[in-house]
């Protein structure tokens, strides 16, 4: 299975949660995103509606992308996994 994985909150991550969430994205083959299905499974902490709020205020220009991975440190996340292919589903049967 092609696995993309974050330990943590980065840059990274963070660019991965805007562009996957971003509907006008325009780069789809990316690494920095998952709209395409290229990874399997996608693990890594979650994006809920506390951290969407943080994303927003980036988003609007309010604060720059060190003060967002700043800011994501203090939260208590919690990882997900989440299965995008029938490929990563079939683990989960057990096929």
């Amino acid at each position: 299975m092609n696995i993309k994985k974050f330990e943590k909150p980065t840059k990274e991550w963070a660019k991965f949660i805007l562009n996957n969430r971003d509907r006008n994205y325009k780069f789809p083959k990316s690494k920095e995103c998952n709209i395409d299905n290229k990874y399997d499974l996608v693990i890594g902490p979650v994006a809920d509606d506390d951290i969407i709020v943080l994303f927003r205020t980036f988003v609007n220009g309010l604060i720059d992308m060190d003060t967002l991975i700043k800011e994501l440190t203090y939260k208590e996340l919690t990882d997900q996994y989440s299965f995008h292919t029938e490929k990563a589903i079939q683990y989960l049967k057990g096929v």
